[in-house]
């Protein structure tokens, strides 16, 4: 139990220290956009150096492949369009449960707008209880939950292709034969979250084969039924695109971090972008409505992507400045780059603040306490019928659901 009467006590330090955190973010600020104006200006010199001296350079930073104070207003999405969006959620394995197993349920959501039609709002559920399941990761040295999640984000890639080219598939039944082989009903199909897997570069070959080819095969698959792929990243943290402009602070004639800045943190130019976030600086460029430049993402992860390349912007979507990565495939369209962003826009509004596909995905893939309970309960039923005895959860396990106070 959580004693707020001690709690409060801490409060009042941790306030103070937020007051004057938000002051110093403030000058931070203030000193970055000068710096932005200053890249404005000599955006292409500082892109070629970038790509000079991008092996000497110790931290990743995107290159902006459209003017950096670009602000382009989002066009409105047609009326009859249909948004598809699948999210994962898990029950871990325990040894203290009355088996050791894990479940993944996939979240799949399916709106269509203006069609007359009944939206999709279901999930996927899949249990895992082999000991090539459980136990395969940990020959890398991962944690099997850990491992679990990384099959998640696998699961929830291969379902929404599958899902997505199902809808244009049906859509194109209805289609004459006169028409053009293009999905009729625009169509967007979006995740939770960014599309660059940065958890893959701390995973072995023989681990990381196991997760990314059916991400990129799903990715594919979209890809030739020209479908646009969108992660939606809301509160972003990343500072790939503020990195770009520490290139402008260096103080150096080369961005050598190797030779003058081995210990970069203790520079003042690089110590200036510590706590500033990409979202800061967009802030004061965009308005509601409108997007940013799009940038190509350097991440060293994705040299394993091959020809899907990850590109992302930053859109003014009303409540907040929401970071929007998408693969080469639809950045090569403008029309369907296009198209995507007001449909994503419109899923903004429609989830007041946040798209409202995603959000419903998660609802439908999550597994709540009451969940687990009947999952555990169905489970205990079939161990029975199956003959296995003294079935149950552990001593410790059944003290910590009750209390003798």
């Amino acid at each position: 139990m959580l004693d707020l009467t001690k709690l409060t006590r801490q409060m009042q330090g941790l306030s103070q220290h937020l007051t004057q955190e938000a002051a110093a973010s403030r000058l931070r600020l203030e000193l970055a956009q000068q710096y932005f104006l200053n890249a404005c200006d000599r955006q292409e010199e500082f892109v070629q150096k970038q790509e000079k001296w991008r092996d000497r350079i110790s931290f990743t930073n995107a290159t902006p492949v459209e003017p950096l104070n670009t602000c382009i207003d989002i066009p409105v999405p047609p009326k009859v369009h249909t948004v598809i969006a699948t999210d994962g959620s898990q029950i871990s394995p325990s040894h203290h449960e009355i088996a050791y197993c894990y479940l993944l349920n996939i979240g799949r959501v399916v709106l269509h707008y203006g069609q007359n039609k009944h939206p999709l709002l279901d999930s996927l559920p899949e249990i895992f209880y082999r000991a090539e399941d459980l136990y395969i990761s940990r020959q890398w040295g991962i944690k099997t939950e850990e491992w679990m999640s990384f099959c998640r984000t696998a699961s929830e890639a291969t379902v929404l292709a599958e899902l997505a080219c199902s809808v244009v598939s049906k859509d194109q039944e209805v289609i004459s034969p006169n028409t053009s082989p293009s999905p009729k009903v625009p169509t967007l199909a979006m995740v939770d979250g960014s599309l660059i897997y940065w958890f893959l570069e701390q995973l072995p070959f023989d681990a990381r084969d196991r997760i990314l080819p059916p991400i990129l095969q799903a990715w594919r698959q979209m890809r030739d039924a020209q479908i646009p792929l969108m992660g939606y990243l809301s509160a972003s943290r990343s500072i790939e695109a503020m990195n770009f402009l520490r290139l402008v602070a260096c103080p150096h004639p080369a961005p050598d971090c190797m030779s003058f800045c081995p210990n970069q943190m203790e520079k003042v130019a690089c110590k200036l972008f510590e706590s500033l976030r990409d979202t800061n600086v967009w802030t004061t460029q965009l308005k509601p409505g409108q997007r940013g430049p799009l940038w190509r993402s350097n991440a060293r992860i994705l040299d394993l992507y091959e020809d899907l390349q990850i590109y992302f912007c930053y859109v003014h979507v009303g409540a907040e400045i929401a970071r929007i990565e998408i693969p080469a495939w639809v950045v090569e369209n403008t029309s369907l780059f296009d198209e995507a962003l007001g449909l994503m826009l419109a899923q903004v509004q429609k989830g007041y603040g946040y798209p409202v596909a995603i959000a419903e995905a998660h609802n439908q893939a999550v597994v709540r306490g009451a969940d687990k309970a009947r999952f555990f309960a169905l489970l205990e039923r079939q161990m029975i019928k199956a003959g296995i005895k003294n079935v149950g959860i552990s001593y410790k396990e059944a003290r910590k659901r009750g209390s003798i106070a």
